[in-house]
């Protein structure tokens, strides 16, 4: 009977667990508007569903979990049906790969933060992204200025 007690716990568990609109996300959201960027979140329609993403200036922001992709440093994985999450995460860290190795072939500009990294120094990491994003900005439009004169050129 424990048996079964812990598996309705675990089920209990991982049920209560958001995919979107996450307390992270929330804080990180709030500390981008505050920076005056404004990013959508959880966008359905691009691959991989980014955590943040600004269209225009082709950017994806994804904030990974230290347990669901696999962190070396805090990911655990648990003792009970062992197999099962060693494969689920496998997967994640498969498809993470998959993911940015598909925005970098189509000329976007991709960051993977670490949930830990957000934990630890928030405010350094929401610098991170912040410069992130004013770089990726600066260089979409350094290109298409380019591409504007190149063709006023010929």
């Amino acid at each position: 009977m424990k048996k079964l007690c812990v598996s309705e716990q675990r089920r209990k568990n991982m049920k209560a667990i958001r995919s979107k609109n996450t307390t992270i996300e929330i804080k990180v959201a709030s500390a981008l508007r505050s920076h005056g960027i404004r990013a959508r979140r959880n966008v359905e329609n691009l691959f991989g569903k980014p955590d943040f993403a600004i269209k225009k200036y082709k950017i994806a922001i994804f904030i990974d979990s230290c347990f669901w992709h696999g962190c070396t440093e805090h990911g655990r994985i648990p003792n009970n049906n062992r197999d099962y999450w060693v494969n689920k995460i496998l997967r994640n860290q498969i498809r993470d790969k998959e993911v940015t190795h598909y925005y970098l072939s189509i000329g976007w500009n991709i960051l993977r933060i670490w949930e830990h990294d957000l934990k630890n120094d928030f405010d350094g990491t929401i610098k991170k992204i912040v410069d992130f994003i004013i770089r990726a900005k600066d260089n979409l439009k350094k290109t298409r200025l380019a591409r504007k004169q190149s063709e006023l050129m010929q």
